[in-house]
């Protein structure tokens, strides 16, 4: 008896698809052929069509495709996908999907694009080479003038300044991928954590692979490396502030440690209920004794200096960072320590800005605040002090001594980094993450404008 085999029509869409990742896997391989030291970064990213997109997206694990724009571009103008794939991995290895702050998220968009792009157009490789435009050649001259690294926390402060007008120009020509499934909200930004720092390893490794080649690394490719270098600068805050917590035992339950014979014993005793014996303490890292110092001199915003110290606050109340019992001053100092205020517990914590004053105005002299706390620690206020952070533009006198405890600048600006003393940790901040999105009433209008025109 002869049994029929039977076969599966492929359908249509099944057939596109399996020609979308061919198109893939051949974008991908053209790539590596002229980036081989970004291979890690080129295969990261898993591959899912999405019948929603128009054009390509990322959320820092997957690369989310059209099968429709894929297959349409593929047959007349290859080179654009080989751009829009280097594009997506690129925004993932510049970080520009976790550091965007409280900047306004159309504006942080374009920046992060013309920041992907020109760099794209500096490295000059074959596969994805394309006709610099004059909006291209006027928007990169402009951002050339002052030096630096055309980075996309420098793009946004320049595109604040753009009108209305303007600012559609240039999405229309730097468009590339769709945000869509960028963090939009912290807690979105804390369930993507193991990606961003899946990304920052990455970073890491192409920067390696990079300095391996020695003298065969090219002009294009040396602004590649200094971008992964501003992405690392600009690494999200709540992470540098966990450098300033101590491992210590603190009394309280511990759910992740109980007798299990109990709580099995419960349930049959009770029928519904368990009983629970918990260790009462348990290793954790929190923050006791800190110090925090704000330059509060004629060179620094009042306004800012308020909102960094609402948001440092913020961020270590959302990380419940503090234990039961603290100790934190906050410091106001320009050539001399002008106020101390001193907060034992959460609650004086929220009550810190009722009647926060600005004191200050003079020069700017970083050592009166570090002699001040020498003091307090020679007077047995601290006993176990976990760190100093310093908010300020840079512009002051350094001490000449390391200090014993762990020290932190945290600069508003670009910095001479040869006057910043060897054993300062330092981090370089941007001023709109502390204002907020300045733009957002001009911007009124254009939410959901992440789509641009289709290629």
């Amino acid at each position: 008896m002869l049994v029929e085999k039977s076969m599966h029509l492929q359908t249509q869409t099944e057939w596109e698809e399996e020609m979308a990742y061919k198109v893939l896997r051949l974008l991908h391989d053209e790539l590596y052929v002229e980036l081989r030291f970004m291979g890690a970064a080129l295969s990261e990213l898993t591959p899912a069509p999405d019948k929603r997109l128009t054009t390509a997206a990322t959320d820092g694990r997957t690369f989310f495709f059209s099968t429709e724009q894929l297959l349409r571009v593929f047959c007349q103008n290859p080179a654009y996908l080989n751009r829009l794939y280097l594009h997506t991995v690129l925004h993932c290895i510049f970080s520009h999907l976790w550091i965007s702050g409280k900047r306004e998220p159309f504006l942080w968009g374009i920046a992060c694009d013309i920041a992907v792009e020109y760099t794209i157009d500096t490295m000059d490789k074959s596969c994805t080479k394309r006709i610099t435009g004059w909006v291209r050649q006027k928007t990169y001259e402009f951002l050339k003038k002052d030096g630096g690294v055309i980075s996309a926390a420098k793009v946004y402060r320049f595109l604040l300044d753009r009108t209305q007008e303007e600012l559609r120009e240039l999405h229309q020509e730097f468009f590339a991928d769709d945000h869509v499934f960028w963090p939009k909200e912290e807690e979105q930004a804390v369930r993507m954590e193991s990606a961003r720092k899946n990304w920052d390893k990455i970073s890491r490794q192409t920067q390696m692979e990079q300095e391996r080649r020695g003298n065969e690394t090219e002009e294009g490719e040396e602004l590649l490396s200094l971008q992964m270098k501003a992405g690392k600068g600009r690494r999200r805050y709540r992470d540098f502030l966990k450098k300033f917590a101590v491992l210590q035992e603190e009394l309280h339950c511990d759910p992740d440690e109980f007798d299990l014979n109990f709580y099995t014993y419960g349930f049959s005793l009770y029928r519904n209920m368990p009983l629970i014996e918990p260790l009462e303490s348990r290793e954790i890292k929190k923050i006791r004794e800190f110090v925090v110092v704000v330059d509060t001199s004629y060179s620094t915003s009042g306004r800012l200096v308020t909102n960094f110290l609402k948001e440092t606050f913020a961020l270590l109340s959302q990380e419940n960072s503090f234990f039961r019992s603290c100790k934190l001053h906050v410091l106001q100092c320009d050539e001399a320590v002008r106020d101390d205020i001193v907060i034992t517990d959460e609650r004086q914590l929220e009550g810190l800005f009722e009647d926060f004053k600005i004191r200050g105005g003079g020069g700017t002299d970083f050592r009166p605040a570090f002699a001040y706390v020498d003091d307090l620690i020679d007077q047995g206020e601290f006993k176990n002090l976990c760190g100093l952070l310093y908010f300020t533009d840079g512009k002051g006198i350094y001490p000449a001594r390391k200090p014993e405890y762990k020290t932190a600048f945290l600069f508003l600006e670009d910095y001479e980094e040869e006057h910043v003393p060897a054993w300062a940790i330092r981090m370089r901040l941007e001023e709109e993450e502390f204002l907020g999105p300045d733009a957002q009433g001009r911007m009124s209008g254009n939410d959901g404008a992440q789509g641009g025109h289709n290629n």
